[in-house]
C-alpha cells in the first residue's frame, strides 16, 4: 500500500509494506526447513521422538503439536499477510510506535546470542571434519586465540562471513538460499538414514535403548517423566511448541512477501507434515546409529565423526553446516535486522541491522556465552516472548478484528501514539504480569510446582494475552 506522510523516526523502505509478493509455498516451505533442520534441532527432534516410547505416541505427542505451531503461524502469517508488516512494525498496534522497540529488542537480543551459538555449532561441524587430518588436528590441539583453538577461529569466522554474504541483498536472497538449502539439507538427512539403516540391518524405533541409557542421554531435554507415559508426551508436545516460540513472533517478517493461499499450503507441507517427517528421520537414524555403534548419538555431527569414509563425512559436515546457516538467516538475522532498524529507521535499514547483530555475534565468541550460566539468562529473557504473542494475537484478532490501519502504524501522532507517548501502558502492565508466570516464578522461586517450567511460554501466552483483553474491554483501538 502507498503510504502518507510517514514520520522519519518509524519509517525506512525496508520497514514499509512488503511491495512485492515472490513468496510462494514453496519459499514459506523451506523457512521451516531452515528452521528447523539444524544440529539443535536434530538432537530436540530425535530426543521427543525417543521420549514418546512406540511410532503411535510419536505420531499423537509430536502430531498434536504440530498441529499447535501450524495454528499459531497461521495467525501469525495472516497478519503478516494482511498488513505487508514486519515484526516490530506488527508490534506497534498494540505496544505503541515507540513502545514496539521493548518487545522487538527482546526479540533481538535472543536472536544475536543464538546467531553466535549457531555459527558455533556449524564451524564445529567443519572442525571435526578437518581434525580428521593429522597435521589439522596437531595444529587445532598446539594453536590458540582468542580462547580457542585458532582452528576454531578462523572455521568461526569463515562460516560468520558467509551468513553475511547471503543477506548482503536483503530477503530476496534470503529466499533463493532457503529454497536451495531445505531440499539439500532433505537429501542428505535421507541419505544418512538411509545408509545407517542398511548398516544396522533393521529398521526400529528406539525401544531396544536401555531405559537409563536413554534417560541420561535425553537428559538435556528437561522431560523426566517415563518414556512413553502420559506426563511425557504432554510435555514433548509442549517442547516441541515452545521451540518455536521466537519465530511465532517475527514470522510475518517473511509471510508479509507471501499471499493467504501460498501461506496456507506452505505452512501445511512445511510444519505438520515437514515436522513429522524430521522427527520420524530423525529418530530412524539415532536408533539405527545405537545398534551400529552402541551409543545413542543424538548429534548428527557425533554420527559423522564414526564414518570411515572421509567422503561422505565431509558431505554430513558441509550439509550441517548449511543447514545451520539456514536457521541461523531465518530464526536469528532477518529479526534483529529488522528489530534493530526499527529503533532507528533513518540510520539504520535492513542490511545495517544485521550488520549490527553479526557483529555483537563475532564480539561474543571469546566468550563464547552460549557454553555458560549466560543461556538461562538469555532462556529468562526469551519467556518472555509468550506473554508477548499473547498480547500481539489478542490485539490484532480480539480487539481489532483483523482490522488494522496500516499508515497509522507509521505516524507519531496517529492513533497507535497512545496519548501521544508513543508507549501503550495496558500492554506493559499485561507483559509484566504474563512475565510473572512464565518468567520470574519458574526462574527464581520454588513457588510454582516443578512441571510449570515446561508450560511456561503457555501460561504466559494465556495470561499475558487475557490480562490485555481484560484491560482492553470496551476501549477498542
Amino acid at each position: 500500500m502507498q503510504l502518507t506522510n510517514p514520520s522519519p523516526s518509524l519509517h525506512n523502505e525496508d520497514l514499509a509494506p512488503a511491495a512485492e509478493r515472490k513468496w510462494g509455498a514453496f519459499s514459506i516451505f523451506n523457512v521451516w526447513t531452515s528452521d528447523v533442520h539444524s544440529l539443535y534441532g536434530y538432537f530436540l527432534a530425535a530426543s521427543l521422538f525417543l521420549l514418546c516410547g512406540n511410532f503411535f505416541n510419536f505420531v499423537l505427542a509430536i502430531g498434536a503439536g504440530s498441529l499447535i505451531i501450524y495454528f499459531l503461524m497461521q495467525m501469525v502469517g495472516l497478519a503478516g499477510v494482511r498488513t505487508g508488516v514486519p515484526y516490530p512494525v506488527l508490534a506497534r498496534a498494540s505496544f505503541g510506535t515507540f513502545g514496539a522497540n521493548v518487545p522487538a529488542l527482546v526479540r533481538a537480543v535472543v536472536a544475536c546470542f543464538w546467531y553466535g551459538a549457531q555459527t558455533s555449532a556449524a564451524s564445529g561441524a567443519i572442525v571435526a571434519l578437518l581434525i580428521r587430518s593429522p597435521g589439522m588436528l596437531e595444529f587445532h590441539t598446539n594453536s590458540h586465540m582468542l580462547g580457542h583453538s585458532t582452528l576454531e577461529v578462523i572455521c568461526y569466522v569463515i562460516i560468520w562471513a558467509l551468513q553475511l554474504l547471503i543477506i548482503q541483498r536483503g530477503m530476496e536472497t534470503v529466499r533463493k538460499f532457503q529454497d536451495w538449502a531445505g531440499p539439500a539439507v532433505w537429501i542428505m538427512m535421507l541419505l544418512l538414514a538411509v545408509y545407517l539403516v542398511i548398516k544396522a540391518g533393521t529398521f526400529s524405533f528406539g525401544s531396544e535403548i536401555p531405559p537409563d541409557v536413554l534417560a541420561q542421554a535425553t537428559a538435556g531435554v528437561g522431560i523426566t517423566s517415563a518414556p512413553g507415559s502420559f506426563p511425557a508426551l504432554a510435555a514433548v508436545a509442549a517442547t516441541w511448541v515452545t521451540y518455536f516460540a521466537a519465530l511465532y513472533l517475527n514470522f510475518c517478517d517473511f509471510s508479509r512477501y507471501s499471499t493467504e493461499p501460498a501461506l496456507r499450503k506452505g505452512n501445511l507441507w512445511g510444519l505438520p507434515i515437514n515436522l513429522l517427517a524430521f522427527c520420524l528421520v530423525a529418530g530412524v537414524t539415532t536408533t539405527a546409529a545405537f545398534t551400529v555403534y552402541g551409543e545413542v548419538l543424538l548429534h548428527p555431527d557425533q554420527i559423522s565423526a564414526k564414518f570411515d569414509s572421509w567422503f561422505l563425512a565431509a558431505l554430513a559436515a558441509l550439509t550441517f553446516a548449511v543447514a545451520t546457516l539456514g536457521i541461523n538467516v531465518v530464526a536469528n538475522f532477518v529479526s534483529p535486522a529488522f528489530d534493530f532498524s526499527n529503533v532507528f529507521p533513518s540510520k539504520i535499514d535492513f542490511k545495517k541491522g544485521g550488520y549490527i547483530a553479526a557483529g555483537i555475534a563475532l564480539v561474543l565468541y571469546p566468550w563464547a556465552p552460549w557454553n555458560t550460566g549466560a543461556a538461562a539468562f538469555v532462556n529468562f529473557i526469551g519467556s518472555t516472548m509468550g506473554p508477548i504473542f499473547g498480547i500481539m494475537m489478542v490485539d490484532y484478532y480480539m480487539i481489532r478484528r483483523g482490522k488494522v490501519d496500516v499508515n497509522a502504524l507509521y505516524q507519531e501522532n496517529g492513533e497507535f501514539s497512545f496519548g501521544g507517548s508513543g508507549w501503550h501502558a495496558k500492554a506493559f502492565i499485561a507483559l509484566a504480569v504474563g512475565m510473572v508466570f512464565s518468567s520470574i516464578l519458574p526462574t527464581f522461586t520454588s513457588v510454582l510446582p516443578a512441571w510449570w517450567g515446561t508450560y511456561g511460554w503457555f501460561f504466559g501466552v494465556g495470561i499475558g494475552g487475557s490480562v490485555y483483553f481484560v484491560l482492553r474491554m470496551g476501549d477498542r483501538g
